[in-house]
């Protein structure tokens, strides 16, 4: 599709399994021990992505295998109008 920039993200890991891959964007969601990180950095990339630039990103995952996340983002973003400001009385 010439309408996206797609870049895709691959590792040779360990994966992740589906309980996991489900929740990979949810705020404050992590797998670390208590206190080794936020769980910010995904939901935050998510919200970029998504919200800032209207584009998209998905997780493959399959343990054993590896993860790949793919980002689209089109190639013209839509212009935001302005909303009108109400008169005062």
């Amino acid at each position: 599709d010439n309408q996206w920039v797609e870049v895709a993200i691959a590792d040779n890991g360990m994966g992740m399994p589906d309980p996991v891959k489900q929740r990979i964007f949810d705020p404050f969601f992590t797998t670390k021990a208590i206190g080794k990180g936020t769980g910010l950095g995904m939901s935050i990339s998510y919200q970029i992505i998504t919200e800032k630039h209207g584009g998209k990103i998905k997780c493959f995952s399959t343990p054993g295998s590896g993860t790949k996340f793919v980002i689209q983002i089109p190639i013209r973003q839509q212009t935001i109008s302005a909303l009108p400001i109400p008169a005062e009385s």
